[in-house]
């Protein structure tokens, strides 16, 4: 056996150890607060592995994920009150809906080669016309939004306590865990990696990179649009600057960073890490407005400075730190 195939195993080995353990809690407790705080850091790693498969393995940055979350929890939400449909068959339009939009957006992006800042700017824009409209047509509520009236039960993917919301963002957070799985021991996954390292070499050996770069941003909207549709079940409520608000990008690339772009188990770390920030901010200060951002910058300045792997690359970081100190000795004597 490979050690690639050996690793692929843990890794395969500990997600499933990790939906096991998490999906045990509510059975452990029925606390509100405990299963509420459970259940928002699932949300929170479900944005931010959303992100990393298009910004850690394809390096495309966005500024403007909450475009595919506006536009999952949007139609999520005018599927259920204007269309009479159940919330378990508009769940797949969210999602397919988010991914159309990633793949519009990816077309138009990549067929004319913008990346870096280029790319990150046409995403916020996006986001922002995307935010504009909702204010001004009227199947979206305008500016007041739209509320989902309460239907308690499970066929209205409706529960009656946060354990049930808890088990279905898990089990988005799995799906997303082994597509990036996929992506770090897949052949598409070395594609994409391939791509955010030198897209010139990597054409050069066959590789397509508007192809793969395309696929990635339909997956990473995908599940950004799986994200909204859940919010919109958990709060019935969205309205445009929720839906398409720079709170969800900069909550979703922040993790991300502070966790380690590109692994498995990065966003995972990054997401709970800033949830329990956010919570001990707001305990300390209140409903402060903006708080939550200005924690962010400072925790994303201190990251990319000190820990520039994020957390998941800590042990690698030492390693080289210790590495550089010895050789630095060894030159001296």
């Amino acid at each position: 056996m490979s050690a690639t195939t050996s690793s692929g195993g843990r890794q395969l080995a500990g997600i499933a150890l990790f939906a096991v353990a998490v999906a045990c809690v509510p059975l452990v407790t029925t606390s509100g607060v405990a299963l509420n705080f459970v259940m928002m850091a699932l949300y929170a790693t479900l944005i931010a592995q959303a992100w990393n498969i298009l910004g850690g393995f394809g390096g495309q940055f966005s500024f403007g994920h909450a475009l595919f979350f506006g536009t999952g929890a949007y139609i999520q939400a005018i599927a259920q009150l204007q269309g009479g449909i159940n919330p378990w068959v508009a769940l797949p339009l969210a999602v397919a809906g988010a991914a159309a939009v990633g793949l519009f957006v990816g077309a138009l992006s990549f067929r004319y080669g913008l990346k870096g800042s280029y790319f990150a700017l046409v995403t916020l824009a996006f986001a922002e016309v995307f935010r504009i409209m909702a204010v001004s047509v009227s199947f979206t509520g305008g500016g007041v939004g739209l509320m989902v009236p309460l239907r308690e039960s499970a066929a209205n993917m409706q529960f009656a306590s946060r354990g049930g919301y808890l088990w279905l963002v898990l089990a988005f957070v799995v799906a997303a865990l082994l597509v990036t799985w996929w992506l770090r021991n897949g052949r598409f996954g070395a594609y994409l990696q391939a791509v955010r390292d030198n897209e010139d070499a990597a054409r050069a050996v066959g590789v397509n990179p508007f192809r793969i770069k395309l696929a990635a941003i339909g997956l990473s909207a995908a599940f950004m649009g799986a994200a909204g549709a859940f919010y919109v079940q958990v709060f019935q409520y969205i309205d445009p600057s929720i839906a398409y608000g720079s709170v969800t990008s900069v909550e979703a690339l922040v993790a991300a960073i502070v966790g380690g772009m590109g692994t498995l188990w990065g966003p995972v770390l990054g997401a709970v890490v800033l949830h329990v920030l956010s919570d001990l901010t707001r305990n300390l200060f209140g409903e402060l407005p903006g708080i939550n951002m200005v924690i962010y910058g400072v925790v994303l300045v201190l990251i990319v400075i000190f820990l520039p792997r994020g957390i998941a690359g800590i042990g690698q970081s030492v390693r080289q730190l210790w590495s550089a100190q010895g050789t630095k000795g060894k030159n001296h004597e």
